[in-house]
């Protein structure tokens, strides 16, 4: 019964438990989660004012290209919903900002 006794590994506590619930490290998928989720909210918040849609716009593409490509490489169902938020609300910002003017501002055509 060698089997029945595991050394206990230490318990890491805060976000970090969540993103890394199978118990290793995820420098990467880590930080595409946490800037995903950054650009989103500069995407929405930046959105409600309608002369910022450059900023809008650029971040959105920003936060959906990292969110796809986090999303493709996620590891666990924590950096995967975290991604999901970030990527729908840089969608949100995306859109707005397109619609407000979108990406270069009427500076092509």
């Amino acid at each position: 019964m060698a089997h029945a006794v595991q050394p206990q590994k230490p318990q890491q506590r805060g976000v970090l438990s969540v993103l890394n619930s199978d118990g290793k490290a995820h420098p990467v998928e880590n930080t595409l989660a946490a800037v995903t989720i950054v650009l989103g909210l500069i995407a929405v918040i930046s959105a409600a004012f309608t002369h910022l849609h450059l900023l809008t716009s650029w971040t959105g593409l920003a936060g959906i290209v990292t969110g796809a490509w986090g999303q493709f490489i996620s590891v666990t169902t924590g950096e995967r919903f975290l991604l999901i938020i970030g990527l729908g609300a840089a969608a949100l910002g995306f859109f707005l900002g397109m619609a407000h003017g979108g990406l270069f501002g009427g500076v092509l055509g």
